[in-house]
């Protein structure tokens, strides 16, 4: 899974070709890590569609402040340099999968 960090999240999140769905986790969440299966997975399946990445918001403190991101985990697709509202600590990958739907970065 692509690792963002402050080096590459401009040119891997903010330039990429296709839409970028950022994890927004740390490894001492909880929660992250039950969600991190369910979002290992959308990176398979979407593979081609969409880019599923994790970043680390200890860190990448700046990042996670640029974007507003309190709550743990919160995804974010990035699309064209542009970012998506936040979902924040979904409940399953059909979950994810619907708002991504609602985003228009896939669909059915």
């Amino acid at each position: 899974m692509l690792e963002l960090n402050l080096n590459n999240f401009q040119a891997e999140a903010l330039e990429a070709d296709q839409p970028v769905l950022v994890d927004f986790w740390a490894p001492w969440c909880g929660y992250c890590r039950r969600l991190g299966p369910a979002v290992e997975q959308l990176e398979q399946e979407l593979a081609g569609r969409v880019t599923v990445a994790k970043l680390n918001v200890d860190d990448a403190q700046v990042l996670a402040q640029k974007y507003e991101v309190e709550t743990i985990p919160t995804l974010i697709l990035f699309r064209g340099g542009q970012a998506s509202e936040q979902l924040i600590n979904p409940a399953s990958k059909a979950a994810i999968l619907e708002w991504l739907k609602g985003q228009g970065a896939i669909e059915d």
